[in-house]
């Protein structure tokens, strides 16, 4: 969520920060701005709206000065308007935030006497630390003080006039990152993305940790102190420098297009966790799944293979929920953080509170040097690259493989399987990347599909059993990025409400392969043909055979013949496509989606 860049070099940065700031943009923004500090002076240019108006006004008038700082922002409090846009420029100071501080208005009445320019809680970050430096604290103690007064999560990135040649940067409950450039450049981002085309290593700086950028020294003070400690430099990884989307319209798709090759790879990474101690599963009496959003679906589909197939009593929360549930966390409870980013703010506070607690976590993540992955007991990373669209996709079926191993693996631990459904099992997992290039072959009739659904006003989803979160996952989809309201709902809940809304334009998209269930579906299915509802069915080869009588009064898509554990993989693909394609139709924003970030690293 937001962007910070900043760069302390030794030539003109202004455009640099520019390219960085262009690499964030998948996170997801409303306005942005750049700063510079060249000769005892700020130099700022700011924009509501997207990065090519900063860009036009960069290049009729570039900023001077070989120290700078730039932003996308969030809008949280006050409008994405040009005065609301970071960097904000004090006396003293000119900053970017990310987060949001909890006391702005504390702070506010404090400097009362002084206008605020803005109706951001980041300005008072900026009063205060010209307070500090009126007073003529050193730069040691200004920083020290902030920690101790400011309340909330920031990751900020600080440029002061009388400090020429330095870049500031600090954490507290949102992520930051050092790099080390070539030549002695210094990079401050609050993603590695931001400036892997410019740096090789990079340090992640820890909770409560700030940095002086200075000449070609990077100097970490932990704990909000004055005291000096190293952090580990550690290499970009190469997956970091690949982000182009060609030869695609849009990253999403070619993300989409990338799940078999995600899983392939997966399948010959999940024999060892990123931390060596496993998970003693059969010790545990019950596991507490906690996630957020697509991760949250993603731990509902793991629920029922957990109960199912390792016999292990499985609760989900939403993490945002998790912490002021007060839940009960008995004796020989285990809980599972799921999160692409590893930065999610409410699943690492979520998890911070399950340690305090006592208990052992589990992180599945994509990103190995994450706080999640740094705090976790123990952790399994899903492999999948940078994900770039912010509607997740090919994140969440890595991180469907990567849950079924843990269930497998618990499983084998707690005898509940035995070795000849085991090779069953893994038989039919090793060809899921096969089944996932077929459900990709729908591409082009789900594209038609999209064209005649595509200004319908609202949708719903229907399942069963694992495929109910699949339904709910492919209604977030439709609403992530074609602003269309549709809802997933478990089929058996139809009569409960939903079948109100049914009428002869309202698409119901439904998810039954041919098992046990299928009869039921099929009577759900009759009660909204009775209505005159559009069903979309997407089935396989079995369930087609059995509504053939039915199939002119259907839009009738047939997916692989798949092991009813792993349908909800498989059957997310055309949940993906069929979303990228309405949107796509409708000439909607598919990668930065309006009011939606990629990492929300805010409360």
């Amino acid at each position: 969520m937001c962007g910070i860049v900043g760069i302390n070099g030794t030539t003109e940065v202004c455009f640099d920060i520019l390219g960085a700031l262009k690499r964030l943009e998948y996170r997801g923004y409303d306005s942005a701005g750049m700063a510079t500090l060249s000769k005892g002076a700020f130099f700022r240019k700011r924009v509501p709206g997207k990065l090519i108006q900063l860009e036009e006004k960069i290049r009729a008038c570039p900023l001077p000065g070989t120290v700078g700082i730039g932003h996308t922002r969030w809008a949280t409090h006050g409008a994405p308007t040009e005065k609301n846009a970071h960097p904000l420029e004090g006396k003293h100071v000119v900053l970017a935030h990310n987060g949001i501080i909890e006391n702005h208005e504390a702070l506010r009445a404090q400097f009362s006497m002084d206008p605020f320019d803005s109706e951001t809680d980041s300005e008072g970050i900026v009063h205060l630390l010209d307070a500090y430096r009126e007073r003529g604290m050193p730069l040691s103690e200004a920083m020290s003080q902030l920690f101790q007064v400011l309340q909330g999560s920031y990751a900020l990135a600080i440029l002061f006039r009388d400090e020429p040649d330095t870049l500031i940067g600090a954490r507290s409950g949102s992520p930051l990152v050092v790099g080390y450039g070539r030549e002695g450049r210094l990079f401050l981002a609050s993603d590695v993305v931001a400036f892997s085309d410019f740096c090789d290593e990079v340090t992640y700086l820890e909770e409560g940790d700030w940095v002086e950028l200075k000449g070609a020294q990077a100097t970490i003070h932990p704990d909000g102190g004055s005291g000096v400690v190293v952090r580990p430099r550690v290499p970009i990884g190469e997956t970091m420098k690949v982000l182009t989307k060609e030869p695609y319209r849009h990253f999403m798709r070619k993300e989409i297009q990338e799940q078999p090759a995600v899983l392939r790879h997966l399948l010959t990474t999940l024999s060892d966790p990123l931390k060596k101690n496993t998970v003693a599963w059969a010790s545990l009496s019950n596991l507490c799944i906690v996630a957020c959003g697509t991760s949250f679906y993603a731990g509902c589909v793991a629920k029922y293979w957990f109960e199912k197939v390792a016999r292990l009593s499985v609760r989900v929360e939403i993490a945002s929920e998790f912490r002021y549930n007060h839940p009960a966390l008995p004796l020989g409870t285990g809980a599972l953080f799921v999160s692409q980013s590893g930065e999610t703010a409410d699943t690492l506070a979520a998890l911070r509170f399950a340690k305090q607690q006592g208990i052992f976590c589990i992180g599945i993540v994509n990103v190995p040097e994450s706080s999640l992955a740094r705090e976790a007991d123990v952790l399994w990373q899903t492999h999948s690259g940078v994900e770039v669209g912010v509607a997740s996709t090919k994140a969440f079926t890595a991180q469907l493989a990567v849950l079924w191993h843990l269930v497998e693996e618990a499983a084998e631990q707690r005898k509940a399987l035995s070795s000849e459904e085991k090779k069953t099992l893994d038989r039919a997992f090793q060809t899921l990347p096969e089944q996932v290039e077929e459900a990709l072959l729908l591409d082009a009739s789900l594209q038609k599909l999209a064209a005649r659904f595509g200004h319908t006003t609202s949708a719903l989803y229907l399942g069963r059993g694992a495929l109910h979160p699949i339904a709910m996952e492919g209604a977030l989809k439709l609403k992530e990025i074609s602003y269309i309201h549709a809802e997933g709902y478990a089929a058996g809940e139809l009569k409960h409400g939903p079948i109100a809304l049914v009428e002869d334009a309202l698409p119901i998209v439904v998810l039954s392969p041919y098992d046990a269930l299928f009869p039921k579906t099929l009577s759900n299915i009759q009660e909204v043909l009775a209505r005159r509802g559009q069903v979309i069915l997407f089935t396989d080869p079995e369930g087609a055979e059995a509504v053939h009588s039915l199939s002119h009064r259907l839009h009738l898509y047939t997916l692989p013949q798949v092991s009813p554990i792993f349908a909800p993989i498989v059957y997310t693909i055309p949940m993906q496509l069929f979303a990228y394609h309405v949107a796509a139709s409708r000439g909607t924003d598919v990668d930065q989606p309006r009011n939606l970030a990629k990492s929300v690293t805010v409360e």
